[in-house]
């Protein structure tokens, strides 16, 4: 059986890491499709040697370009692609364009799609990946589940029970291979840094980033962090240009700007830090998991379990809010935290079992 697995944008390559490599152990045949819809020559080296892949047996290279534009031009790419290989199955991950994209051209053309994060939900639709999300999974013949509630997401829209299967979280997976590999980084060092004795921060989304009032707001607010422990601030490009259009200085509000880090360079810092304050979806997993304290600067979050049960914390954008709560995780006592069902690094292999059942 012939399986293509979809990539796009930097996480989906954490995703998709341990199911090739635990494909590589069976008999299916697996192909790595690359639609290049955000690539930098100078983050290979996150892709494939970080993340120890195999070089896409196919890249389309797309680029940047509005939702519609991009997703349009991965599907007209893309079809030519699967007209080309007839794959039995296409595999997407995640939320991104790509996700969506692949999967709408499969659909049309009767191609069987496995989803790989199914059934998250953050009820909000302004959120472009909520989109993706919703519409990639009414579409999907396999839906790989990270966690209990999105079971029950995907039951009230609908999909039928049998095509729903729980088998954890890859980006755990991820995490926990390559922990040991970042563990021997001298990333402290570098930066002067000791462990637990700084902070980490990573703030992208357009909804806090692209408007000057609630930017400026976010960081004067991270600084009452900054004024406890340095902050390192992994800058995305993004979020770089608008700081300057804004006129903006973080160091003025106590945070540490450095260049984009490789995916192992982050883990290392994120694993040792004494918070983490992001806007980031996967990160609130990978830091339950590490049992790092985890404020989300956001009002909502697809990823409830790491509230519920984990060290996540929403805390919103409201300055006073973000203040209040970071005063508690510095001065308060730790709160009991515990990781997930099944994000216990062995999700690729569960979902490899499933595809064996359903080729049969």
């Amino acid at each position: 059986m012939k399986i293509i697995g979809i990539v796009g944008a930097r996480p989906n390559f954490m995703k998709m890491a341990p199911i090739m490599r635990a494909l590589a152990k069976s008999d299916f045949e697996a192909m790595l499709c690359h639609t290049g819809q955000h690539y930098d020559d100078n983050m290979s080296k996150v892709f494939f040697d970080d993340l120890e892949l195999p070089r896409p047996d196919i890249f389309m290279g797309v680029g940047s370009g509005s939702h519609a534009k991009q997703t349009a031009k991965i599907m007209t790419e893309f079809e030519d692609i699967v007209l080309k290989e007839k794959p039995d199955l296409v595999m997407v991950v995640g939320d991104v364009n790509s996700t969506i994209a692949c999967s709408l051209v499969c659909a049309k053309l009767m191609i069987p799609i496995a989803h790989v994060e199914a059934g998250l939900r953050s009820w909000d639709r302004e959120m472009p990946e909520e989109i993706n999300r919703m519409v990639t999974d009414i579409l999907a013949d396999l839906l790989f589940t990270t966690s209990a509630e999105a079971e029950p997401n995907l039951l009230r829209e609908g999909v039928a029970a049998e095509k729903i299967h729980f088998t954890g979280n890859v980006m755990i997976d991820s995490l926990m291979f390559y922990l040991p590999k970042a563990d021997r980084l001298t990333i402290l060092d570098d930066l002067e840094l000791k462990p637990q004795g700084y902070g980490l921060v990573t703030l992208h989304r357009p909804s806090n980033v692209d408007d000057p009032d609630t930017f400026r707001g976010i960081l004067d607010a991270l600084g009452e962090a900054g004024s406890r422990v340095p902050l390192i601030w992994p800058m995305h490009p993004r979020t770089r240009k608008m700081i300057e259009s804004f006129g903006i200085d973080p160091k003025a509000m106590g945070l540490r700007p450095v260049e984009p880090l490789g995916y192992l360079e982050f883990m290392k810092l994120m694993k040792d830090s004494r918070l983490v304050m992001t806007d980031s979806g996967g990160i609130q997993e990978e830091t339950t998991v590490l049992g790092i304290p985890c404020l989300t600067l956001r009002e909502n979050t697809e990823r409830p379990i790491t509230c519920d049960i984990g060290t996540n914390t929403l805390v919103g954008v409201n300055p006073d809010n973000i203040r209040k709560t970071i005063i508690d995780t510095f001065e308060g006592e730790a709160q009991p935290w515990q990781a997930p069902p099944l994000w216990d690094g062995h999700a690729a292999e569960r979902i490899v079992e499933v595809l064996k059942g359903w080729a049969k």
